[in-house]
């Protein structure tokens, strides 16, 4: 038996030493054939027979065991009807709700507030008003919008205007839902939450607004209707 155990252990061990090897000269192969400015990230097997997943940020190519080819596209299981690329790509691009600085972002709840979101969005993002009034419509949530001003144009000045307003929910919010004019900020207030926000998209690769992460760490892009959002938030529970 022990014997059997050695055997096994020591199989194993080659097996890792071997993964290893391979990952490096892939790596170095597939380095030397790629422009200078593109970073591999990380190499690793797919599971699938001789095909290996590059990750270059949060993008994924593929390639074959010696670094020769590079395969851009999905990977779809058939049998088990799963798109094996978005799966993996949700699993990369998750963002840890816990760790999100909260206390940058504008609050507000309806109900329990037990169900939480995180919203990504510029004052000047038609999509993002949008989702807002779909908000409106859901029950028992707590929406944390982190305001960016990724559009351009006076979004800076308007995201200052409402993280510094008195009242920071209602300026947003009379802005979003009704259009009501922002009130000008005074001179000295701290708007850094706007920058540590800016910070944020570009740590997590969000791109566009309205960007939505839900508890469980995934996360949605665009306005998502009432339907896709509750059918997001029962997922979570179960």
């Amino acid at each position: 038996m022990r014997l059997r155990t050695a055997v096994l252990a020591t199989a194993l061990s080659l097996l890792g030493l071997n993964a290893l090897a391979n990952e490096a000269a892939i790596r170095k192969a597939v380095g030397e054939r790629l422009p200078p400015s593109i970073k591999i990230d990380e190499v690793r097997p797919t599971g699938i027979a001789g095909l290996w997943e590059l990750r270059i940020g949060n993008e994924l190519r593929y390639t074959d065991a010696t670094g020769q080819y590079l395969i851009e596209g999905e990977i779809l299981d058939l049998k088990a009807r799963r798109n094996l690329t978005q799966d993996r790509l949700n699993k990369i691009n998750a963002i840890d709700f816990a760790s999100l600085p909260l206390k940058d972002a504008i609050v507000w709840k309806k109900g329990s507030g037990k169900r939480r979101i995180a919203v990504f969005a510029d004052p000047n993002c038609g999509f993002c008003k949008r989702f807002e009034r779909t908000l409106q419509d859901v029950k028992d949530i707590t929406v944390y919008t982190f305001v960016v001003p990724i559009l351009g144009g006076d979004s800076p000045d308007k995201s200052k205007a409402a993280w510094c307003a008195k009242d920071p929910t209602q300026a947003w919010r009379d802005w979003m839902l009704d259009g009501k004019p922002l009130p000008k900020p005074a001179a000295d207030c701290d708007d850094g939450a706007i920058a540590r926000n800016s910070a944020l998209t570009r740590k997590f690769h969000i791109g566009g607004t309205p960007s939505i992460v839900f508890e469980d760490g995934s996360r949605a892009p665009g306005a998502l209707s009432a339907e896709q959002l509750e059918q997001r938030l029962a997922a979570i529970k179960s």
